[in-house]
C-alpha cells in the first residue's frame, strides 16, 4: 500500500485530498507547515509527496530544494494556487516531478499520483547502500565495514539503512524514532542513543557523528 504525505495548510483542501486518496487505497499523512513536511519526508517513510507552495515556516520551494539536497528522491507533485510560468519552471527545475494548480479536479490529481508511482516503481532498485568502506546489502541484510562482515539486529539494520540513505544529513532523535520505532517510544527516551552506541561499537567509533543539540550524522 503506497504511503503519501500531503503538505497543505488549508484544512478544507487537505481533508478533501486525504479522503479521496484514502478512498482509493492509499495510506496518507497530512501536515500543514514546511518544517513538519521536511521532517516527515526525510524519514523515507513515504512513496510520494503532494506539496503546497504557500506554507507556514519553510515554503514549498525551500522544502523541495532541501529534500533534493538531502538526496531524498521521493516523487513530488506540487499542488498550488500559483499559476505563473516562472513559478512552474522554478518548481520543476527545483526537483518537482509534476505541477498542478488550484482549483483542480481530484480525478486528475489521482491520475497524476498513479502515474508518478508507476514511474518510480520502474526505477532501478538499489540493493546495496555504500558510504566509503561501509556497505549494507538490503537483500541479504548483511553489513560490511572494510573486509569485515558485521552482524546487526533488526533495529540496528533499519537504523544503519536510515543513515546510509541520508549521508551527511543531521537526523534528529525524533526523526530516527519515527522511522525506526514508529513512535512506539516516548521522544524523551534514550533508546536512540543506546542504539547509536551499539552501531559505533560494531562499525567503529567514527562512523556516526554526534551533532550536539541536533542529532546524529553519518559523515559523507
Amino acid at each position: 500500500m503506497n504511503r503519501i504525505l500531503i503538505v497543505e495548510d488549508e484544512e478544507r483542501i487537505a481533508s478533501f485530498v486525504e479522503k479521496g486518496l484514502r478512498a482509493n487505497g492509499f495510506t496518507t499523512t497530512v501536515v500543514g507547515d514546511g518544517d513538519s513536511a521536511f521532517d516527515y519526508a526525510v524519514t523515507g517513510g513515504f512513496d510520494l509527496i503532494v506539496l503546497d507552495i504557500g506554507l507556514p515556516g519553510r515554503d514549498g520551494f525551500t522544502v523541495l530544494r532541501q529534500l533534493r539536497e538531502a538526496r531524498v528522491s521521493v516523487p513530488v507533485i506540487i499542488l498550488t494556487a500559483r499559476d505563473s510560468v516562472r513559478d512552474t519552471v522554478a518548481g520543476l527545475e527545483g526537483g518537482a516531478d509534476d505541477w498542478m494548480t488550484k482549483p483542480f479536479r481530484f480525478e486528475e490529481l489521482l491520475a497524476r499520483v498513479r502515474l508518478r508511482l508507476r514511474t518510480a516503481a520502474r526505477a532501478p532498485e538499489v540493493t546495496v547502500l555504500r558510504n566509503g568502506e561501509l556497505s549494507l546489502d538490503l537483500r541479504t541484510r548483511r553489513a560490511r565495514s572494510g573486509e569485515r562482515t558485521v552482524d546487526l539486529t533488526a533495529r540496528e539494520f533499519v537504523l544503519l539503512e536510515l543513515f546510509l540513505r541520508h549521508p551527511g544529513q543531521v537526523l534528529s532523535r525524533e526523526q530516527i524514532l519515527s522511522h525506526v520505532w514508529g513512535y512506539d517510544f516516548d521522544p524523551g527516551s534514550n533508546i536512540v542513543d543506546v542504539y547509536v552506541r551499539a552501531l559505533r561499537k560494531k562499525l567503529g567509533a567514527g562512523r556516526v557523528e554526534t551533532v550536539r543539540g541536533m542529532g546524529y550524522r553519518l559523515p559523507d
